[in-house]
C-alpha cells in the first residue's frame, strides 16, 4: 500500500474520532475538617501503522491499541496529610497469554509541612527530566518518549530483576518551591533501584538509587501537583521559561559480581512557551541525558550513551470546529556508546478539545539508524481523562 494511500485512511479515521468524543464524570466528595476525595479516570487509544511491521514483513501494520488506562483516586486526611493512590493497565510478556493486567501505579502518603518542605512516601516518580515527570497525559505531542528512559522504566515489574516501571519505584521524596517567588523547585529522593537476583547479579549489597531535580522559573512559574510537570500550557500559564537539571546514581548497578559498575544518569532539559498578541501560543521544549554504566552491561539493558531531542509547536488561535489545531515538528537523536546513532522525526499535529482532558493527535514519524533501517510510521491518538 503506498504511503499516500495509508495517509489517506488515517487521516479519514481522524477526522471521525475528532467528533466522535464522549463526556466522561468523575466525583470529588467533602467531609469534615477539610477533609476530601476525587477519583478520576484516563485513557490513551490510537490507530497505528508501521512500514514492513505486518506478520508477513514486507506490509504496513495496522492496529487499535489501548495505550494507557488508569483510574486516579487523590484524597486529603488532614490539614497536612494527603493520599495518591493510581493504576494502571501494564504491558508485561510475562503475563501470556493475556498480554495486559491491571496493577498499583501509585502509593504516595503526602505529608505537606510548608511550601517549601513536602515528604512523599511509598512507589512514586523518580525525580528525573520533564520527559519523564510529564509522562503521557502531560506531554505535547503523542509519540513523547524521544529518548531512553532511566532504570524505574525498564522493568516488568517491582522486585527482583528489576529497577521499577512506568518510571515509578519504591522510595521517599522531599521536594518544595524556594524563595519569595518560589522559582526555585527542588525534588530529592532515595529509592530501591535496581534490586538482585542473587548469585552473580548486579548490586549484591542492595545499594539505593539516589535521585534529584532542580529547577528554576525565569518568566512566569508553573503550577503543578508536587514535582509533578507538564510539557505544555497551551498558553494558559503565560509566558514560561524553565530550565532543568536533574541526576540519578546507583553504586553497582551493573555487570556481575567482581567486575561492577555504577549507573550515573545525566539530564538538561528547557521549556520555553510565550502567548502572541494574536493569542496563538509557541511552545518549544528540549532536553539531553547522559547515562554511564562504567562499560558494563545491565541485566535488562539499561541503556548506556547520550541522547538528546527538541520539539516545536505553534498553537493557532482559532478554533476550528470544536478544537483549535497545534501543528509540531520534533526531532531526537540517540547514541549508545559503542553502537549506531538513531535520528527521529516526527511531524504532526495535535487537535485540542479540552487541552489534556481531551485531545486528538496525529503523527508521522521516520526513524532512521546509520547503517541500518529505515522505518515510517503513522499514528492517531485520542486521550481523555476528567
Amino acid at each position: 500500500m503506498s504511503k499516500l494511500k495509508k495517509l489517506t485512511g488515517l487521516v479519514a479515521v481522524a477526522s471521525t474520532l475528532m467528533v466522535a468524543t464522549s463526556a466522561m464524570a468523575g466525583a470529588k466528595i467533602e467531609g469534615d475538617n477539610g477533609k476530601w476525595i476525587s477519583v478520576g479516570i484516563g485513557a490513551r487509544t490510537s490507530f497505528a501503522a508501521v512500514e514492513d511491521a505486518s506478520p508477513s514483513g514486507d506490509d504496513w501494520s495496522n492496529d487499535f491499541n489501548l495505550d494507557s488506562a488508569r483510574i486516579y483516586v487523590n484524597g486529603q486526611i488532614t490539614k497536612n496529610v494527603g493520599f495518591e493512590f493510581n493504576t494502571e493497565a501494564f504491558w508485561s510478556s510475562s503475563n501470556a497469554p493475556f498480554d495486559t493486567e491491571y496493577g498499583i501505579l501509585d502509593a504516595i502518603g503526602k505529608f505537606t509541612i510548608s511550601p517549601e518542605f513536602n515528604v512523599w512516601v511509598g512507589r512514586m516518580l523518580v525525580p528525573a527530566d520533564r520527559e519523564e515527570m510529564s509522562g503521557p497525559y502531560y506531554a505535547n505531542i503523542w509519540n513523547w518518549a524521544k529518548t531512553p528512559f532511566g532504570p524505574a522504566d525498564w522493568g516488568e515489574d517491582h522486585g527482583a530483576g528489576n529497577a521499577g516501571l512506568y518510571g515509578r519505584d519504591e522510595g521517599v521524596t522531599v521536594w518544595g518551591a524556594l524563595g519569595e517567588e518560589k522559582r526555585f523547585t527542588y525534588a530529592v529522593g532515595v529509592f530501591e533501584g535496581y534490586e538482585s537476583t542473587g548469585g552473580t547479579d548486579a548490586d549484591p549489597d542492595d545499594n539505593f538509587l539516589y535521585s534529584g531535580r532542580f529547577s528554576y522559573n525565569f518568566l512566569n512559574v508553573e503550577s503543578n501537583p508536587g514535582y509533578y510537570t507538564s510539557s505544555t500550557y497551551y498558553g494558559g500559564a503565560g509566558d514560561v521559561l524553565t530550565v532543568s537539571v536533574a541526576a540519578q546514581m546507583e553504586e553497582d548497578a551493573a555487570g556481575t559480581v567482581g567486575d561492577l559498575g555504577d549507573f550515573t544518569g545525566l539530564y538538561a532539559d528547557v521549556l520555553y512557551e510565550t502567548v502572541l498578541e494574536n493569542k496563538g501560543v509557541i511552545t518549544v521544549e528540549a532536553a539531553y541525558k547522559d547515562f554511564d554504566l562504567d562499560g558494563k552491561t545491565n541485566s535488562f539493558g539499561l541503556f548506556e550513551g547520550d541522547s538528546w531531542k527538541a520539539t516545536a509547536l505553534y498553537l493557532m488561535p482559532r478554533k476550528m470546529g470544536i478544537g483549535k489545531i497545534q501543528p509540531y515538528f520534533a526531532y531526537s537523536e540517540v547514541s549508545p556508546e559503542g553502537g549506531a546513532d538513531t535520528e527521529t522525526i516526527d511531524v504532526g499535529f495535535n487537535y485540542l478539545i479540552d487541552g489534556v482532558n481531551s485531545r486528538v493527535m496525529v503523527a508521522y514519524t521516520n526513524s532512521d539508524t546509520d547503517g541500518g533501517t529505515e522505518t515510517d510510521a503513522f499514528v492517531i491518538g485520542y486521550q481523555f481523562q476528567y
